[in-house]
């Protein structure tokens, strides 16, 4: 197991690209004897509709037909991956609900596979997969590789997180100040103006200044929104 973290985390150091990352995991995932690896990257914003980001080495049709039929909202393995951490082995009993899915997959090569999801503090969920077309899973074969798959699982969460999280959360152009980030941070638990104005021992028309500025820097909706995405962004830290 050593020798396979250090490779990888050689692999992932000098990765400054989500493909280079990918490419490091796919090399980690064909040395535990898998072919296909893919991982889905939920970023937590906006709140109502998601943003899911997915990089694969499945074969380009089952893409393009996992998309078109919407299949990523009834497949079993995510909806596991949503509601657990705890690690998913593909069999047919999983997949009952969705035979034709299942059929499908299997059609595209995608017959024995092994997922687990992750979540990390920003709220940010990830599902790494790993997949063949033959060799039954055994309980021989997870017994000595199951360490070092859940261990994939957490750096390629660490690793892509990293590159794609930024891209998608705001980020202010003029930093908060650490008055405007203690205001927020006392909304975000729940307390009014008057309430954070008697705890700071400031206005409560100074408080709402904060407030706006906080609003107007993050380019939200109303309070609510900002507290959000700065919590996402790592802001309220």
């Amino acid at each position: 197991m050593k020798q396979f973290n250090e490779g990888l985390l050689t692999a992932l150091d000098g990765a400054d690209t989500e493909e280079a990352v990918f490419a490091a995991l796919l090399s980690a995932t064909q040395a535990l004897g898998f072919e296909h690896c893919a991982y889905g990257l939920r970023i937590a914003v906006p709140v109502s509709n998601p943003k899911v980001i997915t990089l694969n080495n499945y074969p380009t049709r089952w893409q393009e037909r996992y998309q078109e039929a919407g299949y990523l909202a009834v497949d079993p393995s995510v909806r596991h991956g949503v509601l657990t951490r705890r690690p998913l082995v593909w069999t047919d009993d999983v997949f009952a609900p969705v035979q034709d899915f299942w059929s499908e997959a299997r059609e595209h090569g995608l017959r024995v596979g092994w997922a687990q999801s992750s979540l990390d503090g920003s709220g940010v969920g990830g599902m790494l997969t790993l997949s063949r077309s033959a060799e039954l899973l055994t309980g021989l074969e997870l017994e000595e590789k199951e360490t070092e798959m859940r261990w994939l699982v957490q750096a390629a969460h660490l690793s892509l997180s990293r590159l794609m999280q930024p891209k998608f959360l705001v980020q202010p152009d003029n930093p908060l100040t650490p008055r405007e980030i203690e205001v927020l941070k006392w909304s975000a638990d729940g307390k009014t103006a008057s309430e954070i104005g008697d705890i700071l021992s400031i206005a409560v028309p100074t408080v709402n200044f904060h407030i706006k500025n906080v609003v107007l820097k993050l380019k939200a909706a109303n309070k609510t929104a900002a507290v959000v995405r700065a919590l996402m962004a790592g802001l309220l830290n």
